[in-house]
Formats: C-alpha cells, sequence, structure tokens
C-alpha cells in the first residue's frame, strides 16, 4: 500500500511546485510592468518609450501620443482646459492630500513652478487632484506648500482614464506626465519625484525646437 501512495506524493508535489513557479513568474511580470528596469523599451500605441533606470518613460520626438483633452473645474472653482495649453510643455501631476509621497515631492513641484514662471519660460504646471471626498483638505495641501498652479479637482479619476490605452498613462499616484509643446504626451515617472528629477524630465522637452 505505502509504496502505490508514493507516487501520489510526488505527483502533488510537482504540482505545488508548478504553481508556485507559475506565481512567482505572475508577479515577476507585474513588477516588471512598474516602468524602473534599467533601460528597457516597451511599445506604445505610437512607437516606443523607453524606461530609464531612474523610473523616467521617455518618448521618442516622432513617436509620441497625443495626449487626451483634460478639462473641469478647478479646486478654486475655475474652468481649465489643457488643449488650451499648446505651444507650452505641460507638466502634469497627479496627486491626493491623502498621499505621503505627494506630500514628499511637494516642494520641488512648488520651487520648479515658481523658478520657470519668474524665468518666463513657456511651460505650465497643471495638478489633478484626485481621491480628495472634499476641496477643503486639497487647498490645505496647496497652501502648506506653496503649490500656486492650478489644480483640476477629480475625486473619482476619471481623467486619468481619458488616457488611450497603451499609453504612457498617470495610473498611480503620484504620477507625472511631461507634454510637449505640441500636445503629445513626451515622457512620464510613477513615482515621486525630486527637483533634480523634475527639471531632468522638463529640460530636454522645452528645448526641442
Amino acid at each position: 500500500m505505502s509504496l502505490s501512495r508514493a507516487p501520489r506524493r510526488r505527483s502533488i508535489s510537482g504540482r505545488a511546485l508548478l504553481l508556485t513557479a507559475a506565481t512567482v513568474a505572475g508577479v515577476m511580470t507585474l513588477t516588471s510592468c512598474g516602468g524602473s528596469d534599467g533601460g528597457s523599451k516597451s511599445s506604445s500605441s505610437g512607437g516606443n518609450y523607453v524606461t530609464g533606470p531612474s523610473g523616467i518613460s521617455r518618448v521618442a520626438k516622432g513617436e509620441r501620443d497625443e495626449a487626451p483633452k483634460l478639462d473641469g473645474e478647478t479646486l478654486d472653482g475655475e474652468s481649465l482646459d489643457t488643449t488650451t495649453l499648446k505651444g507650452k510643455v505641460v507638466v502634469l501631476n497627479v496627486w491626493g492630500s491623502w498621499c505621503p509621497p505627494c506630500r514628499g515631492e511637494a516642494p520641488s513641484f512648488a520651487k520648479v513652478s515658481k523658478e520657470l514662471a519668474d524665468a518666463g519660460k513657456d511651460v505650465a504646471f497643471v495638478g489633478i487632484n484626485t481621491r480628495d471626498t472634499s476641496t477643503q483638505n486639497a487647498k490645505a495641501f496647496e497652501e502648506t506648500y506653496g503649490i500656486t498652479y492650478p489644480s483640476l479637482y477629480d475625486p473619482a479619476g476619471k481623467l486619468m482614464l481619458r488616457f488611450p490605452k497603451g499609453t504612457l498613462n498617470p495610473n498611480a499616484i503620484p504620477s507625472t506626465i511631461i507634454i510637449d509643446k505640441e500636445g503629445r504626451i513626451a515622457a512620464r515617472t510613477l513615482a515621486p519625484v525630486g527637483e533634480d528629477h523634475l527639471r531632468s524630465m522638463i529640460d530636454p522637452i522645452l528645448a526641442e525646437q
């Protein structure tokens, strides 16, 4: 009897090993979709984007996808439509007042946006505030960190769904996307950024002719 049971135990063990291997492979696949893989290429609907070791994904000028129209009411109750900003580099930051990494990167956004505005550069900063159930906390966040540029109020995250599938989507909080002067998606990061990283995303796009 013991001899007849032994193969079954080995068979169950073998199946368990296969399931474990499949689970590990699935986790590795999900992890690789995060975007920070030291310079890999990924396909987008308009071409390829390259993600560097800093976690910043970039698209060559001739291969960029058109950014969607992002419009609605800002935290201050004003109307904003990002398509009216063509001719400027648009720095789009997705954030929430409840998000610790957003709080960590906010001083860099406040500083860089102010310096570029004071220098008269063709750059417009726009926030998308999401998952805040009221504007009160979001406004307090902006006041605390000195954020002076407008943010669209998008508590349900509907604006992020306007980005076409396969493009550089802002599918994390925080996310930062750079839109070039022609209204096309040029760069993205799905991680909080400091001042140097933020400038490294903006400056090459601003310098394009």
